[in-house]
């Protein structure tokens, strides 16, 4: 039994460590910097690009929204990319005021693929753009979000995320569990980076890129998850992605079990197809640059499903002990205890405190906070799950409810009259 000791000890020094460096990096979350000054005074050209596959129902929302901005109007092209459509996409949404491209390609239909497409295209031609901003076709867009990219562009930032809120958080737990966990990302994980002088990532949608970036080859991801590994590749290259808490796009997410349980299980498939291809890489890029940033982002993509199997391996090396007389019951419950809990309860907690800390209504999440750990708990299933059996289908999340920008700004106005 004493190397199982010995073992059992390695993984929890390993474990505490990793989660205290994420702990001490999430503290930063809560200094407030100066804002970075301006390399210029420009108002760049923008596009607003939206890959969409079959959202005729909501993709003129994202357009109204788009065309609300407060930017000028010949400085924002905005452009839909109808994927291998069988529905009115394209029809609906030139008819909302889009620039519509129409690709079919069945055999190759992820986002990834739509978006080299389509940049390709516009790389050939020249097009007259410093910047693009993508989004999901189920997105609504904050009034001021390209004015506000246009700032960051003009700081000398690249590479930007912007702030992914949700725009149908009250309406099951499983999307106020999406809420609670975008949240929760986006201060003590994106903000905390940042201003730290570490790497946030692109998360999805709702991100800007200078143009000139993607010139040299285009969009050229492989994985399910484009933007992860998108911004791994800029992270092993040197350099730093960014961060714009005031550029605002809400999300829709799934209302249903069953699509979520899909959506995430695509996630986490994506995420090892990262860990495979970048994880050399990663280590690489750690001794060629020597910086804490590319450490970081190596910590990344180790910190999710390696630190799960890590933990998983711990908790059967307990029991192990527990069989062969080496812990007694008292011992096992207690180290069984130690891990869980803060598993699935400290994240409550933490939420709550990042919901005073951003200002968001408690009263109307209570439901969801409660069952935040069932919807963490699901993921840590999908996660085990995936390390058997990768589905790499691609499936489409089916957009129930048609949220205007305006039914958004009015709500966030009550909230801030509230609080």
């Amino acid at each position: 039994m004493d190397y199982l000791y010995i073992l059992q000890q390695a993984l929890v020094w390993v474990i505490t460590i990793f989660w205290l460096y994420q702990l001490m990096v999430s503290i930063c979350s809560l200094v407030k910097l100066k804002d970075k000054p301006l390399i210029e005074n420009k108002k760049n050209r923008f596009m607003a690009i939206i890959p969409a596959h079959n959202e005729e129902a909501v993709v003129a929302n994202l357009v109204e929204s788009l065309k609300k901005q407060d930017y000028p109007k010949d400085l924002l092209d905005i452009y839909v990319i109808a994927d291998n459509c069988t529905d009115c996409t394209a029809e609906v949404a030139r008819n909302a005021g889009a620039i519509v491209y129409e690709r079919f390609d069945p055999s190759k239909k992820t986002k990834g693929y739509a978006l080299n497409w389509f940049l390709k295209q516009k790389i050939e031609e020249d097009a007259p753009y410093d910047a693009f901003c993508i989004f999901d076709a189920d997105n609504i867009v904050d009034v001021n979000f390209i004015k506000n990219m246009n700032k960051k562009l003009n700081q000398g930032e690249d590479v930007v995320q912007g702030y992914r809120d949700i725009k149908n958080p009250t309406d099951s737990w499983i999307t106020a569990g999406y809420a609670i966990f975008y949240w929760t990302m986006n201060r003590f994980y994106h903000l905390a980076r940042y201003n730290l002088g570490l790497s946030p990532l692109i998360n999805g949608t709702g991100f800007m890129v200078k143009f000139d970036v993607v010139k040299p080859n285009g969009w050229e991801t492989e994985t399910l998850t484009e933007d992860i590994e998108f911004s791994l590749k800029r992270i092993i290259a040197g350099k730093k992605l960014g961060w714009a808490t005031d550029a605002i796009v809400y999300d829709e997410q799934p209302v249903g079990f069953k699509q979520s349980w899909s959506q995430r299980t695509r996630w986490t498939v994506g995420h090892i197809q990262c860990i495979q291809k970048y994880t050399k890489g990663l280590a690489l890029a750690v001794k060629e640059h020597k910086s804490l940033m590319n450490f970081d982002g190596l910590l990344y993509i180790l910190g999710s499903i390696p630190m799960f199997i890590l933990t998983l391996v711990l908790l059967v090396i307990n029991f192990i002990m527990y069989l062969g007389n080496g812990i007694s019951t008292g011992d096992l419950i207690l180290n069984y205890v130690r891990y869980l809990v803060p598993t699935f309860l400290l994240p409550i907690g933490t939420a709550v405190l990042i919901m005073l800390l951003d200002k968001k209504p408690i009263r109307p999440m209570i439901k969801g906070l409660l069952c935040y750990p069932l919807f963490l708990g699901s993921w840590l299933l999908i996660n085990f799950k995936c390390l058997f059996k990768r589905e790499t289908k691609w499936e489409k999340i089916d957009h129930v409810r048609s949220i205007k920008i305006n039914e958004v700004a009015q709500a966030e106005t009550m909230k801030e009259t509230i609080s």
